[in-house]
C-alpha cells in the first residue's frame, strides 16, 4: 500500500470519525441546554461502563479480524480471510447476548459503586435505569463492528466511513427528539429522558448495520471472485484458526478500551473523593464538565488518531509481513508526524481558548470551574492520540503482547494516583493522573517500538520541534488577539463575547500555523503530496 493510497485512507476514516465527533459534540450543545450538569453527569454514569463492555464483548475481534484479513490477503489468500470473517460473526452474536445480559442485570451494582450516598443530585435507582436503556445497544453492535474490521482488512474504507456517520446521525436525531419530548412537551423526568438518550445507542447501531449489509451484498460478487482465482490455500485447522484470531484479538481489547478505562476510574472515584474532601457541591458540575462535556471537544483531534490507526494497521501488517524494512519506517515515520502536525496545535488551541470554548458551546454557568478544567484537560488529548496510534503500530509489527502490558501500567498508574492527585490538586488531580498515565503507556509503546524494529526517532523529533516552533508562535498570536480584543470588548460576559473571541482566536491562531507549516513545506513533507486547497488559496504553483 502506498504512502498516498495510506493517507486517503486514513483520510477517509479520519474525515468519517471527525464527522461522528463533530456531531457528537454539535448535540452536546443543545443536550446541555435540555439536561445540564446533572444530566450529563447521569448520561456518563450508564455511558462509560456501556463503551467499555462493548469493546470487552467485541474481544477486539473486528481489528483482529481486519489484521488477520489483511496478512493473509497480502499472502494472496482470500478464502481464509472469509471464513474467518465468519467465525468471528459467531462469536460477536454469543458475546454480544451475554454482555448485554451482564449489564443489564448487574447495574444496580455497578451503580451503587458510583454513587456514595445522597450528597449527589443522582440517584443510584435513576443511574440503575439509564444503564439497562443503553445495555440493549450490546445485542447489536459486536456483530456490526466485525463487517467494519473485514471491509478495513480488504483496505476499503468507505463503508466504516459511512456507517459511522449513519450511526452518529440516527442516533443524534432520536436522543435530542426524545429528550425534548419527555422534558419540554410532556413534562417528564429527567431521567427517562437522559435514560431514552442512552438507548438511543442502540438505533443508531441498527442503522450502521443496514448501511454495512448494503456495502456487503454490492461487494460480495468481488469477494467471491478472488477467492474464486486463488491458486493457494493455506488450510489452518479451526482450532489453529481461532488461536491466531484470538492472538490478535486480545491486545485490541486493551487498546481500544484504555480511554473509556480511565473514564471509568474517574466515574468509580471522583465524586467520591470529591465529597470527601468537602466539594460534593461541585463534584458532578465538574465531572461532567470535563469527562462529558469537555471530553467532546478533546476527542475531535483524538479522532484525527482513531482514523489514521484503523487506516493505517493493514499497511504496516502488511509490510512487516512482506518484510519491507524501508516501507515500514516510513509508514510508521508519517503515522507519527501526522498526528503531531495536527493534534498538537489543537489541543494547545484548545487550552488556550478553554474558557471560550466552553462558554460559546455550552453557556457561562459554572464556567469558573468547566472552563479551567478544559484548558487542563485539553493536553490529554495529544497523549490520548499518541496511545492510540502507537498501539496500532506495535500490533502491526507482532508486538501486540507490549500494547497490553504498557497500557495496564498505564492504568495502574491512573488508579494509583487519582485518588492521592485529587486530595492534592482538587478537581484538577483526575486530570493530571490521566495524563500521567497514558504519557507512561505512550513512553513505553514508543521504546518497544525502536527496540523492536530498530526504529529511528530521528525525523520525527526534527519534525516534532519544528511543529512546537510554529505552535508557538501561535499561541502568541492568540495571545495578542485576547488582548487587544478585550480593551475593546468585555467578552468574558456574555456568550457572545467569548463566541466571539473563539472565532476570531480560531482564525488568526490557526491561520498563523497553517501558513507556517505550509510555506516550510510542513505539510508537503508529512502527508507526501502536495496539499492542493491551499495550493489555491496561496496560489503557489
Amino acid at each position: 500500500m502506498s504512502n498516498s493510497n495510506i493517507v486517503r485512507g486514513a483520510m477517509l476514516l479520519t474525515a468519517a470519525s471527525f464527522i461522528s465527533k463533530f456531531l457528537g459534540m454539535i448535540y452536546v450543545i443543545p443536550f446541555h441546554a435540555m439536561v445540564g450538569e446533572k444530566g450529563g453527569a447521569l448520561y456518563q454514569y450508564a455511558y462509560i461502563p456501556y463503551s467499555i463492555l462493548i469493546t470487552v464483548a467485541t474481544v477486539g475481534i473486528p481489528l483482529a479480524v481486519s489484521k488477520f484479513v489483511s496478512k493473509y490477503n497480502s499472502l494472496n489468500d482470500y478464502y481464509t480471510g472469509m471464513r474467518m470473517f465468519r467465525t468471528g460473526m459467531s462469536i460477536m452474536a454469543i458475546t454480544g447476548t451475554i454482555a448485554f445480559l451482564g449489564l443489564f442485570f448487574g447495574a444496580e451494582a455497578l451503580a451503587k459503586q458510583m454513587i456514595p450516598s445522597d450528597d449527589l443530585h443522582n440517584s443510584v435507582e435513576d443511574v440503575t435505569m439509564v444503564i439497562r436503556m443503553v445495555s440493549f445497544a450490546l445485542i447489536i453492535t459486536p456483530s456490526m463492528s466485525i463487517f467494519r474490521g473485514f471491509f478495513q482488512g480488504n483496505q476499503s474504507m468507505g463503508p466504516t466511513a459511512v456507517s459511522q456517520v449513519v450511526e452518529q446521525i440516527v442516533r443524534i436525531i432520536f436522543l435530542l427528539t426524545a429528550v425534548f419530548l419527555v422534558l419540554k412537551v410532556f413534562d417528564g423526568e429527567l431521567a427517562f429522558a437522559v435514560g431514552l438518550a442512552t438507548f438511543a445507542a442502540f438505533l443508531g447501531a441498527i442503522a450502521s448495520y443496514v448501511v454495512l449489509l448494503v456495502y456487503w451484498k454490492k461487494r460480495k460478487p468481488f469477494l467471491d471472485k478472488n477467492i474464486s482465482q486463488q491458486k493457494h490455500v493455506y488450510d489452518i485447522p479451526k482450532k489453529d484458526l481461532m488461536k491466531e484470531l484470538f492472538r490478535y484479538a486480545g491486545p485490541f481489547v486493551i487498546v481500544s478500551v484504555s480511554i473509556p478505562l480511565f473514564q471509568f476510574v474517574d466515574n468509580l472515584t471522583f465524586s467520591k473523593t470529591m465529597v470527601k474532601i468537602g466539594r460534593g457541591e461541585i463534584a458532578e458540575i465538574a465531572l461532567a464538565g470535563f469527562n462529558l462535556y469537555g471530553h467532546k471537544l478533546v476527542i475531535i483531534p483524538v479522532s484525527i488518531a482513531t482514523g489514521l490507526s484503523l487506516a493505517v494497521l493493514p499497511a504496516i501488517t502488511s509490510s512487516f509481513t512482506q518484510r519491507n524494512q524501508s516501507l515500514l519506517y516510513q509508514q510508521i515515520n508519517q503515522s507519527f508526524q501526522v498526528i503531531l502536525t495536527l493534534v498538537i496545535p489543537a489541543v494547545v488551541g484548545l487550552s488556550l481558548l478553554s474558557t471560550e470554548a466552553y462558554g460559546a458551546l455550552y453557556g457561562l454557568q459554572h464556567i469558573s470551574i468547566t472552563g479551567p478544567l478544559l484548558g487542563w484537560y485539553a493536553f490529554v488529548g495529544l497523549f490520548y492520540a499518541m496511545l492510540t496510534v502507537s498501539s496500532s503500530i506495535l500490533q502491526g509489527i507482532n508486538q501486540q503482547n507490549y500494547a497490553v502490558i504498557h497500557l495496564i501500567i498505564g492504568l495502574l498508574v491512573k488508579i494509583l494516583f487519582n485518588i492521592q492527585f485529587i486530595y492534592m490538586f482538587g478537581q484538577k488531580g483526575a486530570i493530571f493522573a490521566t495524563a500521567l498515565a497514558a504519557g507512561v503507556a505512550v513512553a513505553l509503546n514508543c521504546w518497544r517500538i525502536k527496540k523492536a524494529i530498530e526504529f529511528p526517532f530521528k525525523q520525527t523529533w526534527k519534525r516534532t520541534i519544528l511543529i512546537i516552533i510554529f505552535v508557538l508562535f501561535m499561541a502568541f498570536a492568540i495571545w495578542i488577539t485576547k488582548l487587544l480584543l478585550g480593551m475593546f470588548i468585555a467578552y468574558e460576559e456574555s456568550r457572545f463575547g467569548v463566541t466571539l473571541m473563539l472565532i476570531i482566536g480560531v482564525v488568526f491562531g490557526g491561520g498563523v500555523y497553517l501558513w507556517l507549516a505550509y510555506a516550510s513545506t510542513l505539510l508537503e513533507r508529512v502527508f507526501g503530496e502536495k496539499v492542493r486547497i491551499l495550493d489555491k488559496l496561496l496560489k503557489r504553483k
